[in-house]
């Protein structure tokens, strides 16, 4: 299996993470900055206005040095390491 096709995978497992996966929301955001970045790149568009977007924002924007495969790289290894915190609660 290929970068690309494991990242898809993950991408799928990440969508079933409960709500009470441990610091969920702060891992959403990192989800979020490294799916972003694997995706589309560098943050390309200015800090929206909204504190929650904001949030989003700044995630995508604490990856902007990674290259794309860093990226999905990183992205997987957290998907792995939240469904073994789950599975372990």
């Amino acid at each position: 299996m290929g970068l690309q096709e494991e990242f898809e995978e993950y991408c799928a497992k990440a969508k079933t993470l409960p709500l009470s996966t441990p610091n969920y929301d702060e891992n959403k955001l990192i989800l979020y900055g490294l799916f972003k970045q694997a995706t589309v790149g560098p943050v390309n568009t200015s800090c929206p206005g909204t504190q929650d977007k904001a949030k989003s924002w700044d995630a995508w924007k604490a990856v902007e040095g990674k290259s794309k495969e860093e990226a999905m790289n990183d992205y997987i290894t957290k998907v792995k390491q939240l469904l073994e915190e789950v599975s372990a609660a």
